[in-house]
């Protein structure tokens, strides 16, 4: 069995292999996988819905706190009286009772109203936090899904480097046999095959490497051999990355975030101002008490009482002060995020539209390169056949068509992968 034959069927298992290796994949399937399993998003959904429930935990200062009791006392010395502590009765009596305490706030000036709008906003921060982490994750699968296809591009590109090598070096074995070449054609023309080769052992070395980031990218648990559906290459980018701008400054989800954390910021700074306002509630208290040892009995069996009670905060060691000062810092810290991000955005949207612009340009010029380099092997091998030139003509003639067609391969998913940075950076990411 020559060797054009037996390279010919390693080829042909290899494609089989590939053919069999799994299921079809679309970039859209592969979106929505990973939308639905990458830990990150549940990550992401499970801290925004912490969030929605401080808002509930805010907003409970506005209803009334009701509470159970019940008490059972074991006087040693009967009707002995308190001379110290906190207990409410001043006089020890052994006895059973139950009841019940209702508390309801009436006005804290502002202070609780300014803490529900906090949680809110933080609630609605930590949702565009949510929609930030799926666009991340859908930029990775982006690009593993383009990694995947870029590899596949170079193995097939690699085989038929390998193919056409083999076939020039066996066309050379046959003249050298016949005495009408020399060995060093011979051996320049094993070189190349040589060469070729291990171009194929890399390209599906790096083919192994892309399934597995395309499966942590999915968050799936273990990698599946997918048979990717070619997804169509995008229109051309904009001519100016300016009007650019302004489209990332209104959608992107990480201004948004921190746009709601900076009014939480302020909401919460005229929450902590509000601490030195007095605070008015009412409070009612009901209950019984069956069993009393007081001998005459002179205490009622039952009770109940209603009251109002103002706070009125004079002197704490200046926490309340220091409280808001902490709170105003904050809000500005926040303010100076929001515009640090903001610049970055702008910087990011133009690095991103001058990436997607030249790679773009990329593709004709690869397209024209490899046409030409596959033209100049064409007339190489017709000297060479008319023995007008060396074999080296040939070899740099092959090198060359074999790095055009790896730039055109480049290109082509460079662009792919540069687009859907741009669209990342716009907030318009699908």
């Amino acid at each position: 069995m020559n060797k054009c034959l037996r390279l010919a069927l390693i080829l042909l298992a290899t494609t089989l292999a590939q053919a069999q290796s799994g299921p079809t994949l679309t970039l859209a399937d592969a979106a929505a996988m990973a939308l639905k399993n990458h830990p990150q998003v549940g990550i992401a959904t499970n801290t925004a819905a912490s969030a929605g429930q401080k808002v509930i935990e805010a907003k409970s200062a506005y209803y009334p706190s009701l509470n159970a009791n019940i008490t059972g006392e074991q006087a040693a010395n009967q009707q002995d009286r308190l001379g110290s502590g906190s207990i409410n009765s001043s006089r020890l009596f052994t006895r059973n009772g139950d009841g019940v305490e209702v508390d309801q706030l009436i006005t804290d000036m502002g202070r609780t109203r300014n803490l529900v709008a906090n949680s809110r906003l933080q609630a609605q921060a930590a949702d565009q936090s949510t929609q930030a982490t799926r666009y991340d994750v859908l930029l990775r699968v982006n690009q593993a899904y383009f990694g995947v296809a870029e590899a596949k591009a170079l193995i097939d590109v690699s085989q038929q480097t390998v193919a056409a090598r083999q076939t020039v070096a066996d066309q050379v074995n046959a003249l050298y046999k016949a005495q009408l070449k020399s060995e060093i054609d011979f051996s320049f023309a094993e070189v190349n095959v040589s060469q070729a080769k291990l171009l194929l052992i890399r390209a599906q070395d790096a083919l192994k490497r892309a399934y597995a980031d395309l499966a942590r990218a999915m968050g799936e648990e273990h990698v599946v051999e997918y048979q990717l559906i070619a997804a169509p290459m995008p229109e051309a980018p904009p001519a100016d990355a300016e009007p650019l701008i302004a489209e990332a400054i209104k959608n992107r989800p990480e201004l948004h975030e921190l746009r709601l954390r900076y009014e939480a910021a302020q909401k919460f700074e005229a929450a902590e101002r509000d601490l030195k306002r007095p605070t008015v509630s009412l409070v009612g208290v009901a209950g019984t008490i069956p069993y009393l040892d007081e001998t005459p009995r002179v205490t009622p069996h039952g009770y109940e009482a209603v009251a109002i009670n103002m706070e009125i905060p004079i002197f704490n060691g200046h926490l309340f002060t220091a409280r808001r000062e902490a709170a105003h810092y904050d809000a500005l810290a926040a303010d100076q995020r929001l515009r640090d991000l903001q610049q970055q955005v702008e910087r990011d949207v133009r690095a991103a539209w001058s990436s997607a612009f030249t790679a773009y340009q990329r593709i004709p010029v690869t397209e024209e390169l490899v046409a030409q380099a596959q033209l100049a092997l064409k007339l190489a091998e017709g000297r060479y056949n008319l023995g007008l030139a060396s074999i080296v003509e040939i070899t740099q003639a092959q090198l060359a068509v074999t790095q055009a067609q790896i730039e055109n391969v480049n290109a082509r998913f460079d662009y792919q992968n540069a687009f859907a940075g741009l669209q990342y950076t716009l907030g318009a990411l699908r």
